[in-house]
């Protein structure tokens, strides 16, 4: 079977305990959405990989908890060709369930693109330091 351009392999999630503290340990960025925030660890691997973070306290029923995971799941596997290399945990926020989908989808929409800004702003402030040998 031919896997599609838009599909989620296993390659693009984070799937240990070691692939998440490393972003927890050592996040580059920091982006907050309505009800969300992502962390962001730069990788060597040249794709995104995703992690999700949704906890009984924040979102206390499953159906909302998994709603939330598969339009996360969604909105990263459109946009994935358009990030950069970076490892991403998305973590829920208290309320987050109380948001329709078309605003979870706006507030995704806006996280990546803030992402990808500040990952470029990021990069080039750090091959500047390097260049200029501080």
């Amino acid at each position: 079977m031919r896997a599609s351009a838009q599909d989620f392999p296993r390659r693009l999630r984070l799937l240990n305990a070691g692939d998440y503290s490393h972003v927890f340990e050592h996040a580059d960025i920091k982006v907050h959405g309505k009800g969300m925030m992502a962390l962001v660890r730069f990788n060597a691997l040249g794709y995104p990989r995703l992690g999700l973070i949704v906890s009984k306290k924040n979102v206390r029923h499953a159906v909302a908890r998994n709603r939330f995971k598969r339009l996360v799941r969604d909105s990263f596997r459109l946009r994935q060709h358009h990030l950069p290399a970076v490892d991403i945990v998305v973590l829920a926020r208290r309320g987050v369930h109380e948001l329709d989908n078309d605003t979870l989808h706006r507030q995704l929409h806006g996280m990546w693109k803030r992402l990808s800004r500040e990952a470029q702003a990021d990069k080039h402030t750090v091959s500047s330091r390097q260049t200029s040998g501080s």
